[in-house]
């Protein structure tokens, strides 16, 4: 298994931040905070799937062709290949825990389809 996140790891980004709350074989743990009115890539994985919780805010979510709202305790299954989003269009933060599962965790498995700051 490869596991590149350790705890401790964070990083500022367009968007917002993210940090890992924990990390060991087979997963890792994040808080990511989206700021009001932002929004992260169109992206896919290909060697992990995620499991999100929002615990602050409301969430757009885009998983494959659908679009839903979330909101405080409710949870989004992200297998992985399938394209996905989340969204900040509120004028509060948006903070989710995210839980990344496979058997090969590194941020450099992320394809970007569409990108709001030039990373696509």
């Amino acid at each position: 298994m490869v596991n590149n996140y350790k705890k401790g790891d964070k990083d500022t980004r367009p968007w917002g931040t993210w940090e890992v709350l924990d990390s060991g074989d087979g997963f890792c743990v994040k808080r990511i905070c989206v700021t009001p009115g932002n929004i992260l890539s169109l992206q896919s994985h290909n060697f992990r799937d995620e499991h999100w919780i929002i615990v602050k805010g409301t969430a757009l979510v885009t998983l494959g062709d659908d679009k839903f709202y979330k909101k405080f305790n409710e949870t989004v299954f992200i297998p992985a290949k399938v394209k996905h989003r989340i969204q900040n269009d509120t004028k509060d933060l948006m903070e989710f825990i995210e839980i990344q599962t496979g058997e090969n965790l590194d941020e450099n498995d992320i394809i970007r389809y569409e990108d709001s700051y030039g990373r696509a």
